[in-house]
């Protein structure tokens, strides 16, 4: 793959992430000239094509260019702790920590503002179970993370089993739907931008020490990194990241896998750098494939989660091949 200049980078993934909103609000079972976008997105004239603009495709699109950010991120950040580009929060299990709080919470009958407190609590549970449980006595050991979290990731599979299982037959088909990754619901796109723009923010503060924890935290302490407090930062914003978008879109895989190791394949090293790239093609990946989900076999829709995992899968595969050799 060509590897792009800094500068060429960034503004290589600011053009695909504003294609793919543009794409998402052209298509549709009303297509909508491109050239239109902007006068319905500026200017109310009260028709139908301006409402399907403004009410039904512009938060739509939004919100899977947010979450889709946020994954992004999250796996980025994800992977600096394990410094290994198959860090994921669903691979290592994250996703399903909060899904099972997410669902648990919905067969207690708790309000909805309960689920983003839950999905985060679930999320950083996960993750310091897998930490933890993966810690070798100088740093963490990569393989054994990622063997941690696959396993930690199939004991949530099971609860998430269970859970549904108990549930209400009237409740089944909408946990079903929400859990394989759906953005049908994601009716303000506000939250999640917020959580993205504050996450992101957060994470570019703390890009010098995660270029030095790339080496290792304990080189990263000779150099004045505090590893302890770094490796719960990271524990905290990750967690949150993958909390804002599993409350609000379900599991969704792979995009925090794939994104970020696209980004370095086109020449990103510096966390100052493919922290933002990351962002903005993970947000144009998923709002494409969003896209896809709902006007492939439109009227009826696909869960966008399917589609990032008929993706994923095969490129996780090649990943580990490619780990294989080196």
């Amino acid at each position: 793959m060509h590897r792009l200049l800094p500068e060429r980078l960034l503004a290589f993934t600011a053009l695909a992430a504003g294609a793919s909103l543009l794409i998402s609000l052209s298509v549709g079972s009303t297509p909508i000239a491109a050239g239109d976008i902007l006068k319905y997105l500026f200017h109310d004239d009260g028709g139908i094509a301006d409402r399907i603009v403004d009410q039904l495709r512009l938060p739509r699109t939004l919100s899977a260019f947010a979450i889709g950010g946020i994954l992004a991120l999250a796996g980025a950040l994800m992977q600096v702790l394990l410094r290994n580009p198959l860090g994921d929060p669903y691979v290592l299990g994250v996703s399903g920590g909060a899904s099972s709080a997410v669902l648990a919470g919905m067969l207690l009958g708790l309000p909805v503002l309960w689920l983003t407190p839950l999905a985060f609590a679930g999320a950083l549970l996960s993750m310091l179970i897998v930490f933890s449980l993966a810690r070798s006595d100088s740093d963490h050991s990569s393989a054994r993370l990622l063997l941690t979290g696959v396993v930690m990731a199939a004991g949530w599979s099971a609860l998430i089993s269970l859970t549904l299982s108990l549930s209400p037959p009237m409740q089944l088909p909408g946990m079903l739907f929400w859990l394989m990754g759906d953005l049908s619901d994601a009716l303000s796109p506000y939250p999640q931008l917020l959580v993205l723009g504050l996450g992101l923010g957060a994470a570019l503060w703390l890009a010098p020490q995660l270029n030095l924890a790339l080496y290792g935290l304990e080189q990263a302490s000779v150099l004045g990194v505090e590893p302890r407090r770094l490796r719960m930062q990271l524990y905290f914003l990750a967690s949150l990241l993958t909390a804002a978008a599993v409350a609000v879109a379900g599991a969704i895989g792979f995009v925090g896998l794939i994104t970020p190791h696209i980004v370095r394949l086109l020449g990103a090293s510096d966390q100052r750098q493919l922290l933002p790239a990351s962002v903005l093609l993970g947000g144009a990946l998923l709002t494409l494939a969003d896209t896809l989900a709902r006007t492939l076999i439109s009227p009826m829709q696909l869960p966008v989660g399917v589609l990032t995992a008929v993706i994923g899968v095969p490129v996780f595969l090649a990943l580990l091949r490619r780990e294989k050799r080196l």
